[in-house]
């Protein structure tokens, strides 16, 4: 059997017909890439999950439709208009319009879900004729029949097992000898119920698919060629990194590298397959390669910051020599589907960093952090929230275990108010918080006196 290429391409990269063919040209140019992921083309998701919400006026939802119906039609226009595949599109336009008036009574995770998966439904169809028409024997598959996921609506998590099965069934073969366009983003629960798995799932799902079909690469095509040592709209001197190791990927992408979603690095490490990330309006400008092993291991690779944290403070007297209080901390969280980043704690206080931004949030949009979840801490512990607070990661290898690798980094910042410091845990990385008015600055300095 040969080995197989899963290219996956994001919204800014299928947003019209004319970059549309820059992904064409990167799919027909790789004779391995078989399985193509899209994501929906860009600024369709949002306005998918505004009609869903229930919140917009009839003349609002009215203006939100013509928006969606012309990005289609721009790419119908380019396609030339064959009449089967208007018709397709009109079908998922009128749903999403009866769909919207729904969520006007009244909605839920559920109906957001069935509405929001119509971007990628329709970005693939109309993908999947652009790769025909330039001679390419091209199918369009429905994720569902393979993305299995548990019912957590917005944020459902996948059920690895059951889609290496289902893939083997559905998805192997078919893939040997066509090239065929899915989705990414979305799955479906064993009732066959549509899902998503949350803000920026395309990315995942594409290496989910990679894993379930054992790939020899993943490939992750962006606006931009590869991952940067910060971002370059930040940081003129930023430049592309050309490998990370898998350990320093995950830092990166968990603490605010936007390029590459946090959970794509565990299905491909699960199979130690390697990711390529570049830009699909520029593929011979290179991109970056994430693998096992490096040919270099820098002290310091590259800084990284998430906006919107915030900061939980659990203090209780409850702690000093007990055990299982942390337990309970953490049952709390679990409880509730929110998963924690940095943890620091004293005698009689624990410290929680939460990331109250999309990159972490369910597809709706919604705040991560919830009153149900502060009322349960409050029967435990006195909790002090702050907000407006922005995280800090500094990314490289061996950290920990060199001599002046902090003096190198907070000498940077000496006059910074540092709000949580988290080191150790890992020897990849070194994370703070910081004012949210400081952090660009902060990003800024630490590139220069770190990277550049």
């Amino acid at each position: 059997m040969n080995k197989i290429c899963v290219a996956k391409f994001g919204g800014s990269s299928v947003a019209n017909y004319e970059v549309m063919q820059n992904c064409a040209n990167v799919v027909l140019n790789n004779p391995a890439t078989h399985i193509v992921v899209l994501s929906a083309s860009a600024g369709i998701t949002n306005m998918l999950v505004d009609l869903a919400n229930g919140h917009l006026t009839a003349e609002e939802r009215e203006e939100t439709m013509n928006k969606i119906t012309a990005v289609q039609n721009n790419i119908l226009d380019g396609l030339g208009r064959p009449q089967e595949l208007v018709d397709e599109i009109d079908r998922h336009l009128d749903y999403i319009r009866s769909l919207a008036h729904e969520a006007t009574l009244e909605t839920n995770s559920a109906l957001v879900d069935r509405i929001v998966a119509n971007g990628e439904l329709m970005s693939t169809r109309l993908f999947a004729e652009l790769l025909r028409q330039r001679g390419a024997d091209a199918v369009w598959f429905d994720v569902r029949k393979i993305m299995r996921t548990d019912s957590n609506f917005g944020k459902a998590a996948p059920v690895i097992e059951v889609i290496r099965t289902l893939a083997g069934q559905e998805l192997v073969a078919l893939s040997q000898s066509k090239i065929v366009v899915t989705q990414g983003f979305i799955g479906a629960n064993s009732e066959g119920l549509t899902t998503t798995l949350g803000r920026g799932g395309s990315d995942f799902s594409a290496a989910l698919i990679g894993e379930a079909v054992d790939a020899s690469a993943i490939e992750i095509w962006t606006d931009v060629p590869g991952i940067y040592t910060t971002d370059p709209r930040l940081v003129s001197t930023a430049r592309p990194i050309p490998e990370l190791t898998f350990e320093e990927a995950a830092e990166m992408a968990t603490f605010g590298a936007k390029v590459l979603h946090p959970a794509t690095i565990q299905p491909a490490v699960r199979r130690n397959i390697p990711v390529f990330v570049g830009s699909s309006k520029n593929p011979r400008a290179g991109g970056t390669w994430i693998r096992t092993v490096t040919d270099t291991k820098p002290t310091f690779r590259a800084v990284a910051m998430r906006k919107n944290q915030v900061l939980l403070t659990l203090k209780s007297f409850n702690m000093i020599g007990a055990c299982g209080f942390m337990a309970t901390i953490f049952g709390i969280f679990a409880k509730h589907g929110l998963s924690v980043d940095l943890v620091t704690t004293s005698e009689v206080s624990v410290a929680i960093t939460v990331d109250n931004g999309f990159s972490g949030g369910s597809s709706d949009g919604k705040s991560s952090l919830s009153e149900a979840l502060l009322k349960d801490l409050r029967q435990v512990c006195n909790v002090t929230v702050e907000e407006d607070l922005t995280l800090i990661a500094v990314i490289g290898n061996q950290m920990s275990y060199k001599t002046g690798t902090g003096s190198k980094v907070f000498s940077a910042i000496f006059d910074v108010n540092v709000r949580m410091i988290s080191y150790g845990a890992s020897s990849h990385g070194l994370c703070f918080l910081v004012d949210s008015k400081d952090g660009d600055e902060v990003i800024k300095r630490l590139h220069v006196h770190l990277l550049d």
